[in-house]
């Protein structure tokens, strides 16, 4: 198959999916290219069968504020007509479902047919196609799609109820590279992190309020009360000065390390010994499936897809949103129980390898490219 991606290029959880996705897919022989105002970060060497299409925005001076989503559009058809695509892919509803509408919609009138598929990953849905001015948009574009994927159950039902949608939405769980997210050696790296034998508290976001960042420092203060304790931030966004500030006022700044973006992730997962994800919002938790793979126990807030992904008491712990003590009082029993402690973080590699490996993930998605391009 030629298969068409749209994704964002950032740092974000979609992007990511996306880009690991059109990789796997470029790997099983499929031709790839992705189409986007930016190369995405993970997409950082040459593949075989991979291509990558610049969305040129316009500099019109009439143009107060750039029209991304026309862009995108016009780039779609281009790709289409001289790539001879067989589908295209859009992650993430807004603008990118709209815009592979309106180029479905074009090619239309010249007896040529584009398919696509949507897949939904959670603020799309939750957040920003909440908006009002948005939300029409939002549904109109995941009805109008010839296929529909969330990376959670929680996150279908989400959809279904909030757009009062009757359209049926494939369930397909994100998914990793567990030889590449697997249990190693990282010592020197933990040495340098916490050079006195400290246990290593870890947490990864885009720092956007919706994170609640600022939960896993007020953890950290508990836990050292206890346990002699660092705390990593890996990641950056709106909401690191608060995060920066608030360690400095409860004078943990020696104790909170932000590693800012970070690429060689591994390394630093397998330095720690728990994963705090204290969101208030959350369709999957890509990043702490990571930290699971890696052997390293979680402690979540009971949010969206998080049940699905970290089994409470097997895998890690779940506390309610904001509910700092059960957090810390959990982290702690992780890291002063050895026997629990090691059950644990083996679960955790047990489930990612069972359940989220991208070799059972994504033959999914290559099934329903099939039945979508198959039907009427």
């Amino acid at each position: 198959m030629k298969i068409g991606i749209t994704c964002y290029p950032t740092y974000g959880g979609s992007g990511v999916v996306a880009t690991e996705l059109g990789l796997a897919l470029a790997a099983l022989g499929h031709q790839v290219h992705f189409i986007s105002y930016a190369i995405p970060h993970r997409l950082n060497g040459f593949y075989e069968n991979v291509f990558f299409h610049e969305v040129e925005l316009s500099t019109y001076p009439l143009f107060e504020h750039s029209l991304y989503d026309l862009s995108l559009t016009s780039k779609m058809l281009e790709v289409f007509e001289f790539e001879d695509l067989d589908l295209m892919h859009v992650h993430y509803a807004i603008p990118h479902a709209v815009s592979a509408y309106l180029a479905q919609q074009v090619l239309r009138k010249s007896n040529k047919d584009l398919k696509f598929i949507t897949t939904l990953h959670g603020t799309d849905i939750t957040l920003v196609g909440l908006e009002p001015s948005f939300m029409p948009l939002v549904k109109f574009s995941i009805e109008e799609s010839n296929g529909v994927t969330a990376v959670s159950r929680f996150l279908k039902e989400k959809t279904l109820t909030n757009y009062n949608i009757e359209k049926e939405i494939e369930v397909i769980y994100n998914f990793i590279d567990i030889d590449k997210y697997n249990i190693e050696d990282s010592e020197a790296f933990r040495k340098h992190i916490a050079p006195n034998g400290e246990k290593v508290l870890l947490h990864t976001s885009n720092f956007r309020l919706v994170k609640r960042v600022a939960d896993t420092i007020r953890v950290l203060e508990k836990v050292k009360k206890e346990v002699p304790t660092k705390l990593v931030l890996i990641g950056d966004g709106p909401d690191r000065y608060e995060c920066e500030r608030l360690a400095r006022d409860l004078d943990l700044q020696k104790d909170v390390i932000f590693l800012g973006k970070q690429d060689g992730l591994v390394k630093i997962l397998n330095a720690g010994d728990v994963f705090l994800m204290p969101s208030q919002s959350e369709s999957f938790g890509l990043s702490a499936l990571e930290a699971m793979s890696c052997g390293v126990p979680v402690v979540s807030t009971s949010v969206g897809g998080l049940p699905e992904l970290n089994i409470h008491n097997e895998t890690g712990y779940i506390a309610e949103i904001g509910d700092i003590d059960r957090m810390a009082k959990y982290a702690i029993e992780l890291l002063t129980n050895e026997k629990r402690y090691n059950s644990f973080s083996k679960n955790s590699r047990d489930r990612a390898v069972k359940n989220f490996d991208k070799n059972l993930i994504v033959p999914k998605y290559v099934k329903y490219y099939e039945e979508v391009l198959n039907s009427k």
